[in-house]
């Protein structure tokens, strides 16, 4: 097995190392620590204290092999222009992750100037935890309605406001912890196939 490594090895034309295969490896390498670096700027801001020291690890273990290798390969433009379009591109795919794993949570500020009690209604209808407060405005008075939701809910609550009120303002700010609260309850994926599988027999 190690006579034919050596022999792959050997096959491979020097110049498809230096500026093909090392390059790709600077790239592949970048993209992963910087995707992670930017993953854990953005679990130590929500509050993911556990998390981030281990990603951070990870991350500038990744970093020195790959800035070490660098440096042996000083003369090599094409490493270096790697390396760059490595960074670029493990920010982009980073933010990209965390964009799926939607973690944290949001507070959501409403004003409104008419049908505050129905949005009110609806949002608790939902689980949503909702505080109303009177206020004034430019226009007069208005209601400000404070909700504190999970970040993967945000889009069905503002799906939600915008049937009700359509010209309601909304702000949205990250919160980096919270205690109590009223949230949605999520069912277990188990639960759900359980009741599917119940429901198709009958």
């Amino acid at each position: 097995m190690d006579e034919l490594i050596n022999q792959l090895v050997q096959s491979i034309q020097p110049d498809i190392v230096t500026w093909v295969i090392f390059p790709l490896a600077i790239f592949l390498a970048r993209v992963m620590d910087v995707s992670l670096g930017t993953m854990r700027i953005i679990f130590t801001a929500r509050g993911k204290y556990l998390v981030a020291p281990l990603l951070g690890f990870i991350e500038v273990f990744i970093w020195i092999v790959a800035v070490s290798q660098l440096v042996r390969n000083i003369h090599n433009l094409i490493a270096y222009l790697a390396y760059a379009a490595g960074f670029a591109a493990g920010t982009f795919i980073g933010l990209q992750i965390e964009r799926k794993l939607a973690i944290g949570k949001l507070m959501l500020h409403i004003i409104v100037q008419s049908g505050a009690e129905e949005l009110a209604f609806k949002l608790h209808e939902n689980n949503y935890g909702v505080t109303t407060l009177d206020a004034q405005g430019s226009a007069g008075a208005v209601k400000l309605i404070y909700t504190i939701i999970n970040r993967r809910d945000l889009k069905h609550v503002e799906t939600i406001i915008h049937e009700v009120n359509p010209k309601a303002f909304i702000s949205v700010e990250e919160v980096s912890e919270t205690q109590a609260g009223i949230f949605p309850a999520r069912p277990s994926i188990f639960r759900n196939t359980f009741l599917n599988r119940k429901t198709s027999s009958k």
